[in-house]
């Protein structure tokens, strides 16, 4: 009977201590890392749609969460319509710094996720950051519609109004020396 109920006793005293480990928080405090760090605010911009032949621009803005100054070397990109522009100083410990992606959709169609590779010496190597979104088709205007239908070689609208433009300019140029 004494080696049941200490069996028991001891099970129990051993299902209290497991719960007490599995529901107690994590006491390991997390530091700087030593060295440069780099730690973005957001590592994907999603600029929704675009229409084709239109640009987008983002600002990542990242801090320094190291002990040392973080240099970014070069970014590659997936792509030629990407062009990126970053902070070329070192950005010290603690301060922030931006990477701006434009982007330009002529030629492209659909979905689109053009990442960035940022090369640093940043402790844990590379990383990347990227624009994500969808180009859509550009919609016909009336006018390229009208002229391909009618299998016409007139000048678009728009020559037509930089011409009256034009002479309207004389005009007041006229006006003004009499």
């Amino acid at each position: 009977m004494k080696k049941t109920l200490l069996l028991a006793l001891s099970l129990t005293a051993a299902a209290y201590t497991a719960q007490a480990q599995a529901t107690a928080p994590a006491t390991k405090a997390v530091g700087p890392v030593a060295g440069p760090a780099i730690t973005f605010e957001e590592s994907k911009y999603d600029f929704g749609s675009v229409v084709q032949g239109g640009t987008v621009d983002h600002t990542f803005k990242f801090k320094n969460t190291g002990t040392a100054p973080l240099v970014i070397s070069n970014i590659g990109v997936s792509c030629g319509c990407t062009t990126p522009e970053w902070t070329k100083v070192p950005v010290l410990p603690g301060k922030t710094g931006s990477i701006t992606a434009h982007f330009n959709s002529t030629g492209k169609m659909g979905m689109q996720n053009k990442v960035l590779t940022i090369e640093s010496n940043a402790a844990a190597g590379s990383t990347t950051v990227s624009l994500v979104g969808e180009v859509k088709e550009a919609p016909a205007t009336a006018n390229s519609a009208t002229t391909a239908a009618a299998g016409s070689t007139a000048a678009p609208v728009a020559t037509d109004v930089k011409k009256v433009k034009e002479k309207t300019t004389a005009s007041k140029v006229k006006a003004k020396v009499k």
